[in-house]
C-alpha cells in the first residue's frame, strides 16, 4: 500500500454538504426576497438558478469569467425569467450577499464527512483543504460545520492567485504546504477541477464519486462512492 503524508482535501460538495445547504437557502431566500411577486411557480427559479450555477462555476473554474461575473450573473439569470422583472446589479447583488450568508451559516456535511476527518486526523495525516470557493465564505463553512480544526493548512484558490485545476494553484498548494508529490493524495468529487487537475500535475487521486451516474472519465488511483471507504484505503 502507497503511503500517503499529506492529503488535499476539497471541500464543497466532498466534506461539506453545499448542494444540500444551498437547496435550503436558496428557499430561505426566495421567501426574504418575496419572489413570489414575479414568480408564481418556485420551481422555475430553482431549476433556472442550477443550471446558471452549474454553467458558470465551471467557466469560472477555467478562468473564463471573474468572480464579480459570476457573482452577478447566477442572479441576473435565474431572476430573469421571472414576470416582468428586469433585474438590476444592485438587486443581483443584495441577493448574492444574502444567499451566501444564509448558506454558508448551514452545518450540513456530506453523509460520513465528519467520521473521516475525525479518523484522518487520529492517524496523524497532514490535510489541507484545497477549494475554489470565495475566501470570506469557506472561513465561516468551516466555522459553521466545525471541520476548521482538523485542517493544517486552508488553499484556496483566491490566495493562489489561480483556480484548480491550474497547476498554478498545486503550485501554490505545495510551497504553502511543503508537501511532496509522492506522497500527497489529492481527493475530490469533481472529476474535472480536483481529479484531472491533481493527476496532470503529478499527484495521487481519489475520486469521490458521489453522484455514480458520472464515472471517472480516466483511470484514478482510488474511486470511491461513500467518504467511510476511504478508511479502508488510508
Amino acid at each position: 500500500m502507497k503511503q500517503y503524508t499529506d492529503l488535499f482535501i476539497d471541500f464543497d460538495d466532498t466534506l461539506y454538504d453545499t448542494h444540500g445547504n444551498a437547496v435550503i437557502a436558496l428557499r430561505e431566500l426566495f421567501d426574504a426576497l418575496h419572489l413570489e411577486r414575479w414568480f408564481p411557480d418556485a420551481d422555475v427559479f430553482y431549476d433556472e438558478y442550477w443550471k446558471t450555477n452549474i454553467d458558470l462555476w465551471t467557466r469560472y473554474s477555467k478562468g473564463e469569467i471573474t468572480r464579480d461575473e459570476l457573482i452577478v450573473e447566477r442572479f441576473r439569470r435565474p431572476l430573469s425569467f421571472g414576470q416582468g422583472m428586469e433585474p438590476s446589479v444592485d438587486f443581483c447583488l443584495q441577493a448574492s450577499d444574502l444567499f451566501l450568508d444564509l448558506c454558508s451559516s448551514k452545518p450540513g456535511l456530506v453523509e460520513g464527512a465528519r467520521q473521516l476527518m475525525d479518523y484522518l486526523k487520529g492517524q496523524g495525516y497532514r490535510m489541507h483543504m484545497c477549494s475554489n470557493g470565495f475566501h470570506e465564505v469557506q472561513y465561516k463553512k468551516l466555522r459553521a460545520c466545525g471541520l476548521q480544526d482538523h485542517f493544517d493548512t486552508i488553499i484556496l484558490s483566491e490566495d493562489a492567485g489561480a483556480n484548480k485545476p491550474s497547476e498554478l494553484f498545486f503550485d501554490y498548494a505545495m510551497r504553502q504546504t511543503r508537501a511532496q508529490k509522492e506522497t500527497t493524495l489529492m481527493i475530490g468529487d469533481n472529476f474535472q477541477t480536483d481529479i484531472l487537475g491533481a493527476k496532470r500535475y503529478g499527484l495521487s487521486t481519489a475520486y469521490f464519486n458521489r453522484w455514480p451516474d458520472y464515472p471517472a472519465e480516466e483511470p484514478v488511483d482510488y474511486e470511491i462512492t461513500s467518504l467511510t471507504q476511504l478508511m479502508e484505503i488510508l
